[in-house]
């Protein structure tokens, strides 16, 4: 026997992430993300949806260009604070470490062991949420979470799979 469903978040999205971005006045912002996903392997492309509402919507949008920060599954407290206080409310980033990303101009979180810098090539509006298509221009891993050839460990990383 099925039943209906309601249709709140009818995939749990994962992992959550943290996208980091800096706007034309070099204030730093960063909000969790749970709409992600890989879209190309060659060349590397991913997707994230934000809502036109969020903070660092108009500065993803206008800038073209962010950091994705995967949090592992003990940092859960980034990923509720990212997505609960607002950058219109307080400078979010200051309680964080941060570095400037080596290609794109936004920030690095130091304490999600992976980062991966984004281009944007393309935004889709797709009902609540625009869609920006990025390219992958550099990739960070800190060097407990590499395996022997230099990928990422996955396992080791264990980002976060659920909020639930």
């Amino acid at each position: 026997m099925k039943s209906e469903v309601k249709m709140d978040r009818f995939i749990n999205p994962e992992p959550w992430t943290i996208v980091s971005c800096r706007d034309n006045n070099c204030k730093d912002n960063a909000l969790s993300i749970g709409l992600v996903a890989n879209v190309s392997i060659e060349p590397e492309i991913i997707m994230i949806a934000v809502r036109k509402e969020r903070y660092s919507y108009h500065i993803i949008k206008d800038r073209m260009e962010f950091v994705l920060n995967i949090a592992k599954a003990t940092q859960k407290d980034l990923i509720d604070y990212f997505g609960t206080v607002s950058g219109r409310d307080e400078d979010k980033l200051e309680k964080y470490g941060t570095i400037d990303a080596d290609i794109v101009d936004a920030p690095i979180i130091v304490d999600c062991p992976v980062n991966f810098e984004c281009k944007v090539n393309d935004i889709v509006t797709q009902g609540s949420h625009d869609v920006f298509f990025a390219r992958v221009v550099k990739a960070h891993c800190s060097e407990e979470y590499l395996n022997n050839d230099g990928s990422i460990n996955w396992k080791k990383v264990n980002p976060i799979h659920s909020l639930i």
